[in-house]
């Protein structure tokens, strides 16, 4: 197919011709866009970070950084871009030196050294800068100190700016340090209301465009959810992509080449948020930050898990239906969904099925999904429990691979347990229930004894393993550890109340 254009800097740029597999980085590179970098290769540097126009809501875009080295660049036919360099060309954006805000504050306050990342970092941080939730701290007239946005109030990470410091989590320097970075970010001002990149946000988002190109491999973007069903129906071997975070990295360190991908991120019938009086329906195809901005600490369990799933990079463009569809052992969604007793809603020719995710997963990334099946949604009965908490163990605090997760829901009643579900990850060939665990604990009384008692029944939960990550008794030693902490942090509120 012809005539595929994507808007970069401001230029259309013809994309036709190019091979399904080709990655944006490399088309962006190819099309003399050198200050985009390859580090990792896997969307864990942020060295290759660009802008994309992004939905939100539905007159509006927003400015969203994302990870260039991960998706196809054909996912980009038809949107629009901004680049390091496009950034510096902006006009009444840039200081007369034609630099971004952004670029100068990294300049002034020495930012940069050897400069290999620096691109990638002033992508994030304009993607900050332009976000319109940020909003400066606010005055106290009656002592004079800076008082946080209310939306960063527990926030320590976030400056007087408003400007969030974890937006640039998924962004590593291996010179500079980071306080010069984090001193020219909180020293960023509002946008003037000039800014053409800032004006950009107030009109849609490109439309996405029915694409179909073919080659030694074929990608397609259907028009509907119908196109995907039919698809599937006649070809199982097909690779659905939404954010590419996990084929991304297939493709760039396995060569991964599947004959068929369809990019289904953009197709409304996936990217549908509903609440009703039974439950919370999330689409598939949402990226984990538009969910997180939706639910706005509605579910708090979800709150605990996305600061700690990768980086904001990746859970701009990573979704639930992506992450629960891989099956991976350690994937960080499915012990909170456990938890949540969410049921994930499978969709083809034949109809919808529902199915407890504590029920999807019968094996090492395998399902009881069927080849012509795909996930469309996750749906959450309410009311929730009201006492939650997920622990992710990983050597790293942030943006790490978790060696071992926990995810705890809790309801109590005079003081004993009413109920309990536990999600596990990290412990078993499959994301698990602790169900030995809850039943230990549903009925008894929520006291140190009984909670002493389950810790030493979780610690023997799944079939921990030794590997790179920890070995099968430090695997243990860890839900026993969750559990025990989950009581020390909320013994004092649960024990009281009726």
């Amino acid at each position: 197919m012809d005539g595929i254009k994507v808007t970069v800097n401001g230029k259309v740029r013809d994309c036709s011709g190019t091979n399904p597999h080709t990655r944006l980085l490399d088309w962006l590179r190819d099309e003399g866009l050198t200050g985009s970098k390859e580090g990792c290769a896997e969307g864990e540097c942020g060295a290759c970070a660009v802008l994309v126009a992004r939905p939100d809501g539905t007159d509006r875009s927003r400015w969203t950084s994302v990870n260039a080295c991960l998706p196809p660049a054909l996912a980009f036919d038809g949107q629009e871009i901004i680049t390091a360099e496009g950034l510096g060309n902006v006009s009444d954006a840039c200081t007369p030196e034609d630099l971004h805000p952004v670029q100068r504050e990294m300049a002034d306050r020495g930012g940069s050294q050897c400069g290999y990342c620096t691109p990638g970092f002033v992508c994030s941080m304009a993607a900050e800068y332009y976000r319109p939730e940020r909003s400066p701290a606010q005055e106290d007239k009656e002592t004079g100190t800076a008082v946080v946005g209310e939306e960063h109030a527990t926030d320590h990470e976030c400056g007087p700016n408003g400007f969030d410091l974890h937006s640039l989590s998924g962004n590593l320097c291996r010179c500079t340090g980071y306080r010069p970075i984090r001193d020219a970010a909180y020293a960023l001002e509002t946008p003037p209301d000039s800014d053409p990149l800032l004006e950009r946000q107030n009109r849609p988002a490109p439309a996405p465009q029915h694409t179909r190109v073919s080659g030694e491999s074929e990608f397609i973007r259907p028009q509907s959810l119908d196109e995907v069903h039919q698809t599937l129906r006649v070809n199982s071997d097909v690779k659905l992509v939404a954010g590419a975070t996990d084929l991304g990295v297939e493709v760039n360190l396995r060569h991964s080449r599947p004959p068929l991908v369809l990019a289904i991120d953009r197709l409304e019938e996936l990217r549908g948020l509903t609440f009703d009086a039974d439950s919370i329906e999330i689409g598939a195809a949402l990226t984990l930050s538009e969910v997180e901005r939706a639910l706005d600490g509605r579910i708090p369990l979800l709150s605990h898990l996305f600061p700690q799933f990768a980086s904001r990079l990746i859970r701009n463009a990573a979704t639930f239906g992506g992450n629960l569809s891989t099956g991976s052992p350690i994937g960080d969604s499915a012990p909170v969904f456990l938890a949540l007793d969410a049921r994930v809603i499978l969709s083809s020719t034949d109809g919808e099925r529902e199915v407890p995710l504590s029920e999807y997963y019968t094996g090492y990334r395998q399902s009881v999904r069927k080849p012509h099946e795909m996930l469309r949604a996750i749906r959450i009965p309410l009311p929730l429990a009201e006492s939650t908490a997920f622990y992710k163990i990983a050597k790293r605090r942030f943006d790490d691979i978790s060696s071992v997760s926990v995810a705890i829901a809790l309801q109590l009643s005079d003081g004993a347990v009413r109920s309990a579900r536990i999600g596990l990850g990290g412990v078993a060939a499959t994301p698990i229930r602790a169900l030995a665990t809850e039943e230990a604990l549903v009925g008894q009384p929520w006291t140190s004894d009984t909670v002493a008692a389950a810790a030493v029944v979780m610690a023997g939960e799944g079939t921990p393993i030794d590997d790179m990550r920890a070995s099968s008794l430090y695997r243990s030693a860890m839900l026993r550890q969750a559990l025990l902490r989950f009581h020390a942090e909320n013994a004092p509120e649960l024990e009281v109340s009726k």
